[in-house]
């Protein structure tokens, strides 16, 4: 297992800056994932580690080993790394074996690696003579990790190859590779647009926005706390609502007051208070109110509810409730809403 680290790297096409003084290090063994949307610069990070571009600055290591400096690169083929293309990119002409022992050192073809490489990826013995066409997408995914571990690389390199499969596919298919790079215990970089698929890949997640990395650490820590609202709503689901800061961990906003899980208002003594929508409790008024239903859309397993907090600053909440307690809800209906857990308060817009 060996540790790959980025210093300073950064990368243009002509005059437009892809990458800028992006420093990250994904420790030996790890799986990190590296989430931004189109155009953010994720997969020309990964096609500067495999060797596919040259930076235009900083260094790129693996190990001991620097693959690229000023005045040093690495080629490709010699830097140890697999990689893994969104479709998989096997061999239309050669089975699912000769794709497997093509991915070998001709001197290290041994039918024992491709069977372990087979078992490693939970394919089934019997696809052995199959042609990729042959497969199914999660199979041929499964066949493209396989010959990319089997060389036994250092690094691992995994450019969304999971987004051209349907979503119960996706997930079963993201299962395995996940099971088989634990099992093989190699350092792994997923990039993705998919917030849900990086934040379930592995231990260490990378936000890159506008050429820069903004935001990296445990999957957990970076969506619990995001370095701002806009990251939060890339990351998933959020209610951003305007915030006065009322004391000690404590906020007051149009659903009341709200303890502060993380302050990162800088002292302003307004703001906007970020909230999850797993976070609300939701309730028939009995009495007092906060918010009125401004519509009910049914959506199959469950309902989205538009809410208007009540007040002078009203906001519209989306939220969701289970199919079957839609109908308890209709337009103009005044519902109490709580919020369970604290907020992340940030300074105003």
């Amino acid at each position: 297992m060996t540790t790959l680290a980025l210093s300073g790297v950064a990368k243009s096409f002509g005059r437009v800056p892809v990458l800028r003084d992006v420093s990250l290090t994904v420790p030996a063994g790890t799986r990190m994932a590296v989430v931004g949307a189109s155009g953010s610069g994720k997969s020309t990070l990964l096609r500067l580690i495999a060797g596919f571009e040259h930076a235009d600055e900083g260094e790129i290591r693996l190990g001991d080993s620097m693959l690229t400096a000023p005045g040093r690169f690495v080629a490709a083929h010699r830097r140890g790394i697999g990689y893994v293309a969104q479709d998989g990119a096997l061999f239309p002409h050669l089975t699912v074996e000769q794709n497997l022992r093509f991915g070998l050192p001709r001197r290290r073809r041994d039918p024992a690696r491709v069977q372990e490489v087979m078992e490693l990826a939970s394919l089934d013995p019997a696809l052995a003579g199959r042609y990729p066409h042959q497969l199914s997408g999660g199979q041929q995914q499964r066949v493209a990790l396989a010959r990319a571990l089997a060389p036994r690389p250092a690094v691992i390199l995994l450019d969304e190859p999971f987004s051209a499969l349907d979503t119960g596919l996706r997930e079963q298919t993201r299962q395995a590779v996940i099971d088989a790079l634990e099992a093989s215990g190699v350092t792994t970089v997923l990039v993705t647009h998919d917030h849900d698929e990086a934040l379930s890949f592995g231990g260490q997640i990378a936000v890159i926005a506008g050429g820069r990395l903004v935001q990296s650490g445990p999957p957990a820590a970076v969506f619990d706390n995001p370095v701002s609202t806009e990251i939060a709503a890339f990351l998933g689901a959020a209610i951003v609502l305007p915030a006065s800061f009322t004391g000690p961990d404590g906020a007051e906003c149009a659903l009341g007051r709200v303890p502060v899980r993380h302050d990162r208002s800088d002292g302003s003594p307004g703001g906007r208070l970020l909230i999850r929508p797993a976070q609300l409790g939701l309730s028939p008024a009995n009495g007092t109110h906060n918010a009125v239903v401004e519509d009910v859309r049914p959506r199959g397993s469950h309902a989205e509810l538009l809410l208007r907090t009540a007040g002078s600053a009203q906001v519209l909440i989306p939220l969701r409730v289970p199919a079957h307690e839609g109908p308890e809800y209709h337009a103009g209906m005044r519902v109490s809403v709580t919020v369970n857990g604290g907020g992340v308060l940030y300074p105003p817009d």
